[in-house]
C-alpha cells in the first residue's frame, strides 16, 4: 500500500512537471541592441561587450556616423538603448522632438578641445580668424562657452549651456564663424584658423588633444558626461541594468586610460 501510494505521487509528480516545462515560457535570451557612434566610441563599445558577454549578456553594437539618427532609432524601437550622447544634447532632442528618452548610466567624459594648425596659442589667432563650430545646438553652445571661457568673446548673461551665435554680445577680434555639422570639422581644419572639434571625431581624424590643441575644456566637473540613454520605462530593465555595470566596470576604465591617454576619462 505504501510503495503503490509512494510510485503514485511520484507518477504524478513527474507528470505535472512535464505538464509544467510544457506550457511555461522559456526564459528570454539576455540581449540588448545599443546604438553608438562608429569609430573610437565604437572601440569601447566592444570591450563593454566582451564585459557584458562574461555576464550572460549579448550586445549587439548599432554604429552611426550622424549623431541626429541615434535618438530617433531608440524611441522608434530599432533599439533597446544608446551611449553616445550627454545632458544637453538630449535636453535639446526632447525639447524638439519630444522623445520620451531618459539617462540611466554614465559613461565617460570627452572634453571638448579648440583645435589649430595655424597658430600655436589662442592669443595667436588673428584678427577676423575664421573659427569652425558645430552647427547643432548642444554642441555649438558648448563651444561658444569654450571660447568665451578663453575670452575670445562674451555671451550674454543668462545663457546657461545652451548659447547661439545670436548670444555674442561682444566679439572683439572679429571672429567670423563656420557653423558645420560635427563630423566634418576635422576635414575643413586646414581651411580654418580654428574649430572647436568633437572628442570622438578628433580622435577618429588622428588629431591629439594633447598635442593639436590650442584650449580644452575643463575636466573636472564637466557637465558633458556621456551617458547610456533608454526609453522611459525601460530603466529597470535587467539587460539595461547588465550593460550599464559592465560599462562602469575596471575592465572599461583601463581601456579608456590606455587607448585614450587623457582624451577620453570615465565618468562614473
Amino acid at each position: 500500500m505504501f510503495d503503490f501510494t509512494r510510485r503514485t505521487l511520484l507518477s504524478a509528480s513527474f507528470a505535472l512537471g512535464a505538464a509544467l516545462a510544457t506550457t511555461l515560457p522559456a526564459a528570454a535570451d539576455q540581449t540588448i541592441k545599443v546604438g553608438v557612434m562608429s569609430g573610437a566610441e565604437e572601440d569601447v563599445a566592444q570591450v563593454v561587450k566582451k564585459v557584458a558577454a562574461t555576464k550572460g549578456l549579448t550586445v549587439q553594437l548599432v554604429p552611426f556616423s550622424d549623431y541626429a539618427l541615434v535618438n530617433e532609432a531608440l524611441a522608434r524601437g530599432d533599439l533597446d538603448a544608446n551611449a553616445f550622447q550627454h545632458k544637453p544634447y538630449l535636453d535639446a532632442q526632447i525639447a524638439a522632438r519630444g522623445y520620451k528618452i531618459v539617462p540611466v548610466g554614465f559613461t565617460f567624459v570627452q572634453p571638448i578641445g579648440l583645435y589649430s594648425k595655424k597658430v600655436k596659442a589662442v592669443a595667436d589667432l588673428p584678427k577676423g580668424a575664421k573659427v569652425g563650430i558645430p552647427n547643432d545646438p548642444s554642441n555649438g553652445g558648448r563651444a561658444l562657452n569654450l571660447l568665451a571661457a578663453q575670452g575670445l568673446i562674451k555671451l550674454k548673461d543668462g545663457k546657461g549651456l545652451s548659447p547661439s551665435l545670436l548670444d555674442i554680445a561682444e566679439n572683439p577680434k572679429g571672429i567670423q564663424f563656420s557653423a558645420l555639422d560635427a563630423a566634418q570639422l576635422p576635414r575643413a581644419l586646414p581651411d580654418l584658423d580654428a574649430a572647436v572639434i568633437n572628442t570622438d571625431h578628433a580622435v577618429n581624424a588622428g588629431l591629439d588633444i594633447r598635442k593639436d590643441t590650442i584650449a580644452v575644456e575643463k575636466r573636472e566637473g564637466n557637465p558633458y558626461a556621456n551617458f547610456i540613454a533608454a526609453r522611459q520605462g525601460d530603466e529597470n530593465r535587467a539587460e539595461v541594468k547588465t550593460f550599464v555595470a559592465s560599462y562602469q566596470s575596471p575592465e572599461v576604465s583601463a581601456f579608456l586610460d590606455t587607448r585614450f591617454k587623457g582624451a577620453i576619462i570615465p565618468a562614473w
